[in-house]
């Protein structure tokens, strides 16, 4: 019995054992807190402006791709055959930012366009914390908050036509329908109207 349970202990303790030493606990742990931090910033600003992935979905995503890179690393995969892995990751980010993404028939709109590429732009910098590459990840941080931000300032200040107004322009007066007062103008003998003979 001694013998069987000694084995078992071994055994458990082989399985606990991907992460040797003290240095390497360390740096996944400080990759994943990171990405997992970062994340939550961007989060938190789509949350606070009530858009539909907030503070736990952007904190799961970059949690998620940065973990999928430390795993193979700590298995000892070749860095030239990650690029793989990274592959896979972008390509599932990509089917979850298109759930994102509603097409609005009735007022002729796009919506979530900007969430999905914030989705895409959190996985990014998980992966990026995975890798090692904290300043990286800390900058396109700032970067994609600034845009999250700011830009929405600027284009308060844009002229922007509505889409009913693009797709029913005002006709002519020109046109043999039309005249100032709004009224059908009287059609003559041949079909034409006063206001579309020539002058």
């Amino acid at each position: 019995m001694s013998g069987w349970w000694g084995e078992g202990w071994d055994s458990l303790l082989r399985d606990f054992s991907d992460l040797g030493d003290l240095s390497q606990i360390l740096q996944v742990t400080v990759r994943l807190i990171l990405a997992a931090l970062l994340a939550g910033l961007l989060g938190w600003q789509r949350q606070r402006r009530h858009k539909p992935a907030g503070l736990r979905t952007h904190m799961l995503v970059a949690l998620g791709a940065a973990f999928f890179v430390v795993v193979p690393q700590q298995a000892g995969m070749p860095l030239r055959d990650l690029g793989r892995v990274l592959l896979g990751v972008i390509s599932g980010i990509g089917f979850l930012g298109a759930g994102a993404i509603l097409k609005l028939n009735e007022q002729n709109r796009i919506r979530g366009l900007t969430t999905a590429a914030g989705i895409w732009l959190t996985a990014a910098v998980g992966l990026a914390a995975g890798l090692g590459l904290l300043v990286l990840a800390v900058l396109s941080t700032l970067l994609a908050l600034a845009i999250f931000s700011l830009l929405p300032l600027l284009n308060a200040g844009w002229p922007s036509a509505s889409p009913r107004a693009r797709e029913a322009p005002e006709p002519s007066p020109r046109s043999s329908w039309y005249n100032p007062q709004g009224r059908r103008a009287p059609e003559g003998r041949h079909g034409l109207t006063a206001h579309s003979c020539p002058r």
